[in-house]
């Protein structure tokens, strides 16, 4: 089994802490990261577009000029698609975009992202993260120490001081064990679990 320093906020090394290859070591697998990722941004669209065809559009039930003698094409309706003002022909209309993937293939892609982050050595594990009052500027103060830029922190359990402190900062999220997923993890550099996390997540995993 791999092993990965734990640190405590000041940066000091504190412990090692076993992590299972069979969920921070495997192989890489680019197509499952792909089907998994394109899934949660289908599930994030709103689907909310929505045009009027012509029996939609309000007015147009009187027919705008005879139907012969005025030299004119004939026309029915003033609200036709090719009238200014009219309906709109095969427009979008509100649909639901979102599906799903088997859930082998959802645990499959977020065991190689999070093994892609140790390979990279973009994981940090911290023992914990104690505050006591919120405060946006002490937790910037350990981000800034550790060097992290755009950055997820897991943590094990809730812990409102540490979500309101870290609301505030542009490039921070912080999410529970429960809620890790494949996109988040992608899309933030770094990755910042807390210590206890670890755990959850393998068991979670590998169950």
């Amino acid at each position: 089994m791999a092993v990965a320093n734990v640190f405590d906020i000041e940066k000091k090394k504190v412990a090692e802490v076993e992590l299972n290859d069979a969920v921070f070591g495997a192989e890489v697998n680019e197509a499952t990261i792909h089907d998994v990722v394109k899934m949660q941004l289908a599930s994030r669209r709103s689907g909310t577009s929505s045009t009027k065809g012509r029996s939609d559009v309000r007015g147009g039930g009187k027919k705008p000029w005879r139907q012969k003698g005025t030299g004119r094409a004939r026309s029915g309706s003033s609200r036709s698609p090719i009238w200014r003002g009219g309906g709109i022909v095969f427009g979008p209309q509100p649909r639901d975009y979102s599906y799903s993937v088997p859930k082998k293939v959802r645990k499959r892609a977020l065991i190689s992202v999070l093994s892609m982050k140790v390979k990279e050595e973009k994981m940090t594990v911290l023992r914990n993260f104690p505050m006591e009052t919120i405060s946006t500027k002490a937790f910037k103060k350990v981000v800034d120490l550790f060097g992290l830029k755009k950055t997820l922190f897991v943590i094990d359990q809730d812990n409102a001081v540490l979500m309101k402190s870290s609301r505030n900062l542009k490039n921070v999220k912080m999410i529970r064990s429960e809620g890790i997923n494949v996109y988040d993890v992608l899309k933030y550099e770094h990755l910042v679990l807390l210590e206890p996390s670890i755990k959850k997540i393998e068991g979670a995993l590998l169950a």
